[in-house]
């Protein structure tokens, strides 16, 4: 099935009982058993499995073409599952533009647990430079938050591949329409579902899809299980029922994002755009290689510096200041100051999140803005 089509049906469940369409959702904490002491499809207790959780890792695996997937209560929470799935004293390759909630992560609560590094992936002498014997997970951000920068995954992947180390993506910005990691060779993909899955800045969840149903995948299951950082049957059902129009919304994102982009590419009071879409970026080539499309998000950097960036945002009529990103609505935000006082973000660069609205409205916004 097209991706499209998938989308719409590979996480619904048409109720035998009723014959209601739309599955419903099943609030129910725990399962009868049957007489022979058995459970009906295996369902047992919800923290284990909710027939709404399992219908939206079913879509979830088949978006990103996996083998099976693990729904959570967040982002942050889906990748937690992975560095707990871990052997302490495990290394740990990252992004230096790595998501500040995971990088924090690491660096508060996993310090003398994990080791890890934060260096420039796409520069391969340096990567190869921080590989150690004990290195098991190579993490990689494309495009990243909030520089956008563009990691090549293939080659990540055939250098991880040579020392038996696994590849974890966070393709929360890309998504499955714009992506595939897995098929690039990635072993696990990661993505915050309350952005572009849920699309209306309404819910919270993540999720984690692995390419094999291996050993390591059975840990991180157990993560989630004993854990039980899931989400809701009401998220759930939301998440699936957004889902369904996931491919055309971020037809919408793209095609706002680029013309967007274009604009603030020449604009005067620009010093730069960051974005995969435009030529200028250092990585444009890689990014064309590997995505079919560029994603909804974009920064600009202002000449005027930060006291300059914070007049613009404050002069803005529909673009919410606001973070998160992947809802219909336009949102910007100033980031160094969302990220704290360790951030490498420079300070006259603001991220937008670029949303559904007419492309002409939010160009004639950000004209007025920066006049």
């Amino acid at each position: 099935m097209k991706t499209e089509t998938i989308a719409i049906h590979a996480g619904n469940h048409t109720d035998e009982t009723t014959g209601a369409v739309v599955q419903p959702i099943t609030m129910s904490t725990t399962f009868e058993r049957m007489e022979d002491g058995s459970f009906r499809e295996g369902l047992i207790y919800s923290r284990a499995a909710n027939p709404n959780r399992t219908s939206l890792e079913k879509v979830l695996t088949q978006l990103e073409g996996g083998a099976d997937a693990a729904a959570f209560s967040s982002g942050n929470a889906a990748g937690m599952a992975v560095f707990q799935s871990l052997q302490p004293g495990t290394h740990i390759i990252a992004p230096d533009d790595m998501y500040h909630g995971l990088r924090n992560q690491l660096k508060q609560l996993f310090a003398g647990i994990l080791e890890f590094d934060f260096i420039d992936i796409d520069d391969t002498d340096v990567l190869k430079a921080h590989l150690k014997p004990n290195t098991g997970v190579i993490w990689i951000e494309t495009p990243s938050n909030p520089l956008l920068k563009v990691t090549d995954i293939k080659k990540v992947v055939a250098l991880a591949k040579q020392h038996q180390i696994k590849v974890v993506c966070d393709n929360t910005f890309a998504t499955p329409i714009c992506q595939q990691p897995l098929a690039l060779g990635a072993d696990l993909v990661m993505h915050s579902t309350t952005k572009y899955f849920g699309g209306h800045s309404d819910l919270m969840g993540g999720a984690l899809i692995t390419a094999k149903n291996d050993g390591w995948w059975e840990k991180i299951r157990n993560v989630q299980t004993m854990g039980g950082a899931i989400p809701s049957p009401m998220d759930c059902y939301y998440l699936v029922r957004s889902i369904k129009t996931l491919p055309y919304r971020i037809k919408g994102h793209l095609h706002n994002a680029q013309l967007l982009a274009e604009f603030l590419d020449n604009h005067p009071s620009v010093e730069q755009v960051l974005y995969p879409g435009l030529s200028s970026h250092p990585n444009h080539e890689v990014a064309k290689a590997q995505m079919t499309g560029f994603g909804g998000v974009l920064s600009f950097c202002l000449k005027g510096g930060e006291e300059e960036a914070r007049k613009v945002i404050n002069r803005l009529k529909l673009f919410t200041k606001a973070t998160s990103l992947g809802g219909v609505e336009s949102l910007i935000e100033h980031r160094a100051t969302v990220e704290g006082p360790d951030t490498k973000t420079p300070f006259n660069l603001l991220r937008v999140s670029v949303g559904l609205e007419h492309i002409d409205d939010l160009i004639a916004d950000l004209t007025q803005a920066l006049a």
